[in-house]
């Protein structure tokens, strides 16, 4: 799936409008067995990345901040050949739930090509995001509400799983 910034922000815009009813499919997704569920998501979340490219939006890294573990924070400064302290103090700040994020947005290793300069040191969230294909998916139905907001692909699978509902 191609995209523009047009149609990143009309589908947006269509999350945001949809959003009550996204948190209605999910919280019916809540109903299903575990195990049923993380199948259906996995093979929802392999259809939608077999045709979508995030090099195309990268919406995630132009809006929203990874929390990082201390483990993250070592790997990035390393990756950038910085001093941990001196990497926080350039990067990052805490949240009011006490973690870390970037301080700004986009993210400052986001190139103008949507490519990342610390892919391979990239935090946790980063590698996982937009956790459609994670086990135990029903404890992370809120986030993936929200991600609707964000994420295209998230957007386009829990349409589709609304469409599978009915």
């Amino acid at each position: 799936m191609s995209y523009t910034e047009a149609s990143i922000e009309k589908l947006k815009a269509k999350a945001v409008a949809n959003y009550k009813n996204t948190k209605k499919i999910l919280r019916r997704l809540g109903q299903l067995q575990p195990q049923a569920l993380d199948k259906m998501m996995l093979q929802l979340h392999h259809e939608e990345f077999e045709r979508t490219n995030c090099l195309e939006c990268a919406r995630c890294c132009k809006s929203i901040s990874p929390a990082m573990y201390d483990s993250d924070v070592r790997r990035m400064a390393a990756a950038v050949k910085m001093k941990i302290p001196d990497f926080i103090d350039a990067y990052l700040e805490m949240d009011e739930e006490e973690e870390y994020v970037f301080r700004l947005q986009p993210c400052p290793f986001l190139g103008t090509d949507n490519y990342c300069a610390i892919y391979a040191s990239r935090p946790k969230a980063c590698r996982e995001y937009p956790h459609t294909d994670r086990k135990r998916f029903y404890q992370i139905l809120d986030l993936t509400a929200k991600n609707t907001k964000v994420c295209p692909a998230v957007f386009n699978i829990v349409e589709e799983l609304g469409r599978m509902q009915k």
